[in-house]
């Protein structure tokens, strides 16, 4: 995902075009890690000194409710980052220092398949491997 694709689905859905709207994107699109609604107000009060936490956090839940975000929970906090592109199953390692991500194409719900659950029917899962990045990890040691 990225701006341009987000604001033409926006505009698909009937959802109106704002400035503010096009800057959260934006926050997005320089990050490759999980933003907290906290996180995005700081960088959008520079432009909108008068912005809302409110304003920020709707927008950031109409993104998620439209596929645009991906959400996670870290800390207590829910965090977004844009949806990955990629069609492909997969999950993500988070850093819990710098909150880069990677994906992993391994898939713990493989030995599903190969169970006796068949009767239970699943809609959906989700997978998160939390830990320090190569880079965080060497900062600590070196501290």
């Amino acid at each position: 995902m990225n701006v341009e694709q987000a604001l033409s689905q926006l505009k698909e859905k009937g959802y109106k075009f704002t400035g503010k709207r096009e800057e959260i994107l934006s926050v997005f699109a320089q990050e490759k890690r999980y933003l907290s609604a906290k996180d995005v107000l700081s960088a959008l009060q520079m432009n909108y000194p008068n912005i809302s936490f409110d304003t920020v956090y709707r927008n950031l839940s109409l993104f998620e409710e439209m596929e645009i975000l991906e959400v996670t929970e870290l800390e207590g906090e829910k965090r977004f980052r844009f949806q990955c592109s990629t069609t492909r199953h997969h999950h993500h390692l988070i850093c819990l220092d710098c909150g880069k991500t990677k994906q992993i194409h391994a898939c713990p719900m493989d030995w599903l398949e190969d169970s006796e659950e068949e009767e239970f029917q699943v809609t959906g899962h989700k997978f998160e491997i939390y830990g320090y990045c190569p880079e965080c990890s060497s900062a600590a040691v070196q501290a």
